[in-house]
Order: structure tokens, then C-alpha cells, then sequence
């Protein structure tokens, strides 16, 4: 689970998408950043704008100050930065046992994003609001119950009241 956790980590969003960038899955994958762009770059038609993107400058210099990352020894080229089928297409490009079994990894790890995203964890908060609201309205049905019996003997203490008036009289 430890390794879903580090994966989890590298997972940026960017342009409004979940995408890994070039230099974390290169070392995950156990090769050198430009090994990984060289066989990127050698197979091109595989990674459409909705795979992989460069990033902007203005995207690297965010992303490096929201992580307190270094300048990773001065890069030359902006990273690119892979979506979910990107990195699916990887493991194509990159035909090694430790790729697959590290893309088959990285997948799960955006599946559970995904889940994330989609059903959040349970709000303590919201779930103690739902239950005061749930008791309430028992409350409410019980002493509206309660209200009808007071109402049903009151009656009743009258008419005893009135038959014995009439007795008296």
C-alpha cells in the first residue's frame, strides 16, 4: 500500500487534469529522464495533446513553488506531463518487466484517485448533522403522540367532571 501512497503523491493536477510528470516516472521506471523523452519523442503519434503536454513555464515555475521543489539541476526542457492514458501508453513504449509492473501500479493508483474524487470520505460532521435531524423528528412524532393521549384524557377527565356535576345537581 506504501507504494500506492509515493504514486498517489506524484500525481499533479494540471490544466484541470491528473497527469505524472516525465521526471518521476522515469525514476520510477528505473531509466533516465531523457531516456524516457527520446523514446516519447521516437514515437510521437502514440502520445496526443490528451496523453502528454509539455508544460509552460509558468506551469513548471507553479508547480515548483507549490512543491518546494529545486530547479532539478537546471532542466533544459520543460517536463511533459502524462494523463492517465499517457501513462497507459507508456508501458507500450517502455517494454521492460519493471515497466509493466510499475505501470500496472501507477494505474491503480489513479483508479484510487479517481475514486477518491468521486465518493469523498464520510464527514463526521455532516453524518452528526444527519443523526440530531433524524432524532429530532422522532422526538417530534413521540411527543406529538404523547399530546394526542393528554388531549384523549383531558377529554375524558371532563366528561367525568360534567357526569358528575349532572349526579350533584
Amino acid at each position: 500500500m506504501e507504494q500506492l501512497e509515493v504514486i498517489q503523491s506524484k500525481i499533479y493536477d494540471i490544466r484541470g487534469q491528473k497527469v505524472m510528470l516525465d521526471f518521476d516516472l522515469a525514476e520510477m521506471y528505473g531509466t533516465e529522464t531523457k531516456y524516457l523523452k527520446r523514446s516519447v519523442k521516437s514515437n510521437l503519434k502514440r502520445f496526443p495533446s490528451d496523453f502528454m503536454f509539455e508544460l509552460t513555464d509558468s506551469e513548471w515555475e507553479s508547480l515548483r513553488c507549490k512543491n518546494c521543489t529545486s530547479k532539478r539541476g537546471g532542466i533544459r526542457y520543460m517536463p511533459y506531463a502524462f494523463t492517465e492514458l499517457g501513462v497507459a501508453m507508456l508501458s507500450s513504449v517502455l517494454n521492460s518487466d519493471l515497466a509493466i509492473e510499475v505501470n500496472i501500479n501507477i494505474m491503480r493508483a489513479f483508479v484510487a484517485v479517481r475514486r477518491l474524487l468521486t465518493l469523498p470520505p464520510s464527514n463526521p460532521v455532516h453524518e452528526l448533522q444527519r443523526e440530531v435531524k433524524e432524532l429530532k423528528e422522532y422526538i417530534e412524532e413521540v411527543f406529538a403522540g404523547y399530546n394526542d393521549i393528554n388531549d384523549d384524557t383531558r377529554m375524558q377527565l371532563e366528561l367525568i367532571n360534567q357526569t358528575l356535576a349532572e349526579l350533584q345537581a
